[in-house]
């Protein structure tokens, strides 16, 4: 092959794995340097449950996703989609979760409690960094 050719198959290929990478990195899902949670009220499913999205950004301890795993169940919600991505010692965590038919929009208040209560139990000694708690709804 000439030059010419080769020159436009890289083109080509650059062009594509630009394309790839706009596709799997999403910038929102990068841990911040903030402890950060989010609560989204989303949608009900077709059988009548509400589903939301959470996101909780902090620094990555060994038992944050036991805890994780104790407040959803606590709570009674169900983990449709669960995502989590990690970067220089700090995670988020963002999930997609449906609370029981008989629990109203108050689970999504309940969820973000817990969440800032386990924000608050990590890391005491570690208390001169920013907090900030991003509280978002969306109504139906």
């Amino acid at each position: 092959t000439d030059k010419a050719s080769l020159l436009a198959k890289v083109v080509q290929r650059v062009k594509e794995l630009k394309e790839q990478a706009l596709e799997t990195t999403e910038l929102d899902n990068l841990p911040s340097e903030t402890d950060e949670i989010t609560v989204l009220s989303c949608d009900y499913s077709g059988d009548g449950r509400l589903i939301f999205k959470a996101s909780l950004c902090c620094e990555d301890r060994s038992d944050l996703l036991p805890e994780l795993i104790d407040i959803l169940k606590s709570l009674h919600l169900k983990t449709l989609k669960a995502e989590m991505a990690t970067l220089g010692g700090r995670i988020r965590n963002v999930f997609i979760v449906a609370a029981d038919k008989d629990h109203s929009i108050e689970s999504v208040h309940f969820l973000q409690n817990a969440l800032k209560s386990l924000l608050e139990r990590s890391n005491p000694s570690d208390r001169s960094k920013r907090r900030r708690v991003l509280d978002h709804k969306i109504i139906m």
